[in-house]
């Protein structure tokens, strides 16, 4: 593998469903992306979507797993990019979840359901606010205690997930929560085919056997993980990572896009104010509207309303 660098502008969504060995650069983040459809088909059921907003403060990162393939998979993944398109600037991403799970809950009668992780980096106070609909659990690594970790909600009871995957219920309020994050720290997203490979003994690894190999792997350089990650995976037992898609998605915050510079402000109103005027002409895009919370708006304008944003924890933390 030897991923290339994607250099984003303001109000990007960049992703699909096909083959893909990237790095991208995004609102404080560097992503590493790897999906590989299975048989080599040209797109698989694995769809995966990464923006920015206008003043390059806000990340989306989304990883789904679509039932089926082919054709209804390629327009459901073009459906979920004009829904990241039509949030780039939210910070709050819960009617972007309600919103695919609308979606979804209208395929359901032709079998199409999927399960997702989205997560939102807000770059001025680093921190992550994620949301698992049904996916497997992602991890995450922390560079201050050199330990790795899984990153899930739980009920209050303390029993589970408690996000049904989308299309099952047309449920009208995801559960979220937040993560702190700092320089270093590692996210590690990805589809079934990890958990679902074998151990050497025939048995499925599950998330726990993920997570032993996981840990075997060296974290520094984090451009190399997936890969290293995807051998040691493949290596356990004949056919594994053979028989369904692959993706993987590893980001990081850099500590960069705590606060936009003049320049990114002008081209953020610019490049704004062109989707405004765009938005007017025949069979537009509708215009990308920020939601109006004070850290979105207000710190903008003011970088210190950018802490003015409510901390969601897990339930029975």
């Amino acid at each position: 593998m030897k991923p290339h660098a994607e250099h984003w502008q303001c109000m990007e969504v960049w992703g699909g469903n096909q083959t893909a060995d990237d790095s991208v650069k995004v609102a404080g983040l560097d992503a590493w992306v790897y999906s590989k459809p299975y048989g080599g088909s040209e797109g698989g059921g694995d769809v995966y979507y990464v923006s920015s907003c206008a003043m390059g403060r806000i990340a989306r990162l989304l990883l789904a797993d679509v039932s089926g393939h082919g054709e209804a998979v390629q327009k459901t993944g073009v459906g979920l990019r004009d829904l990241m398109r039509r949030h780039v600037n939210h910070i709050d991403h819960g009617r972007f979840i309600t919103l695919m799970n609308q979606q979804f809950t209208g395929l359901a009668r032709e079998g199409t359901f999927a399960t997702a992780v989205v997560s939102t980096f807000f770059a001025p106070t680093m921190r992550l606010t994620l949301c698992n609909a049904g996916h497997p659990l992602p991890m995450v690594y922390r560079s201050a205690a050199r330990e790795w970790s899984f990153l899930k909600e739980v009920n209050a009871d303390g029993d589970g997930p408690t996000n049904l995957p989308l299309g099952i219920l047309d449920l009208a309020d995801y559960q979220f929560f937040d993560v702190p994050l700092k320089p270093g720290d590692l996210v590690l997203c990805y589809t079934d085919s990890l958990v679902e490979s074998k151990r050497s003994d025939g048995e499925m690894l599950g998330h726990d056997g993920l997570m032993e190999i996981v840990k075997t792997i060296p974290v520094a350089p984090p451009e190399q993980f997936v890969a290293a990650l995807l051998s040691a995976v493949g290596e356990r037992a004949p056919g594994n990572l053979d028989n369904d898609d692959v993706t993987v998605l590893l980001f990081s915050p850099n500590g960069k896009g705590k606060r936009p510079s003049l320049y990114r402000q002008v081209v953020g109103l610019g490049k704004m104010t062109g989707k405004l005027v765009g938005s007017f002409r025949k069979n537009g895009e509708p215009f990308p509207w920020p939601d109006f919370k004070i850290a979105n708006i207000g710190g903008a304008i003011i970088p210190p309303l950018q802490r003015f944003w409510p901390v969601r924890k897990p339930k029975g933390s």
